[in-house]
């Protein structure tokens, strides 16, 4: 009787694949490295709830790079913080973020919103200014 190849025995062995007891959401942010993943993880954990940086950038991403529309209407702010009818309140909370991560991670998340930032400014062309104080995205929405 002939000798089965190696590849033709573990084909047949089923693979185990162990769950894990403690999931950890991984923040989805495109290119982002592995230790700013981490570390924005460590801190959903300490301050926010986990996947909340993920949603926020999305959702920021998708004003940059949605439809015009979305940009230069009026917002009527209901005051829940994340309703979705208030866009700077999901800016504030990528500046919250970005103020508490380590320097190394803070500087490569700022980047990503740095492109994003300067999506959103030149689609909408104008912005109403008042003080060098106040961030942009608070006077604008």
């Amino acid at each position: 009787m002939p000798r089965r190849r190696p590849s033709a025995v573990r084909a047949a062995t089923p693979v185990r694949v162990r769950p894990s007891r403690h999931p950890r959401p991984r923040p989805r942010i495109g290119r982002i490295s592995a230790g700013c993943a981490a570390d924005i993880r460590r801190l959903e954990h300490r301050r926010f709830s986990p996947g909340d940086t993920d949603s926020v950038f999305r959702y920021w991403a998708a004003l940059a790079h949605g439809p015009l529309a979305h940009l230069t209407r009026d917002v009527d702010a209901c005051g829940i913080a994340g309703c979705g009818c208030d866009p700077g309140y999901f800016r504030d909370h990528l500046e919250q973020v970005l103020h508490a991560l380590p320097t190394r991670s803070a500087r490569e998340l700022r980047a990503l919103l740095h492109d994003l930032d300067a999506v959103i400014l030149r689609r909408a062309r104008v912005l109403p200014y008042s003080s060098p104080d106040v961030p942009w995205w608070k006077e604008w929405f």
